[in-house]
């Protein structure tokens, strides 16, 4: 698959590209089409239901479930559909997803945008509200079981754990 010529990595090592899929507050679930290169509607999701936070994708990565990275970025407003930004990564979900009795990795990075003053002081997961966190996955649980998918979270880990798992995904 070949996402552009965007590099993984910014200035910094905690700093990411990001391109943004889903703006925060659209029940419309967007998607790069590989091929085309054109933003495409995935999925939309039942009334009530919204994304939380402007979702995205790290690009030149490649996750378990074969499509880039996921990343969750955490800013008041809505982006919107093909925006580029940096982001810096305050952790990861790490999840598996079950489709057709099979698991594979669907981890979900979470991170701000880098330059961001309302967010600015935000470093690790443990810098956002308790319940944060917990709303995320149990977004996720819900999106995937309208589906007929299974997801699960394994656990929480901070920025050395997410980057980690981005440098696996550089591919």
């Amino acid at each position: 698959m070949n996402y552009g010529k965007i590099k993984t990595f910014a200035v910094k090592d905690t700093t990411v590209n990001v391109i943004i899929e889903t703006p925060k507050g659209s029940r419309n679930k967007y998607a790069l089409n590989p091929n085309t290169q054109i933003f495409e509607l995935n999925k939309i999701l039942p009334v009530g239901a919204v994304f939380p936070f402007n979702f995205g994708f790290i690009p030149r990565t490649l996750a378990g479930d074969g499509d880039p990275l996921d990343i969750i970025v955490i800013m008041d407003e809505a982006s919107f559909t093909g925006c580029f930004l940096r982001a810096r990564v305050l952790g990861v979900i790490e999840a598996t997803q079950t489709e057709n009795g099979k698991p594979v990795r669907n981890d979900r990075i979470i991170g701000v945008p880098e330059d961001e003053e309302i967010e600015n002081d935000l470093r690790t997961l443990q810098d956002l509200h308790e319940n944060v966190v917990k709303e995320i996955e149990s977004f996720f649980v819900s999106y995937h079981a309208q589906r007929g998918v299974e997801f699960k979270p394994l656990g929480v880990g901070g920025p050395k754990a997410a980057i980690k798992i981005i440098k696996e995904a550089r591919r």
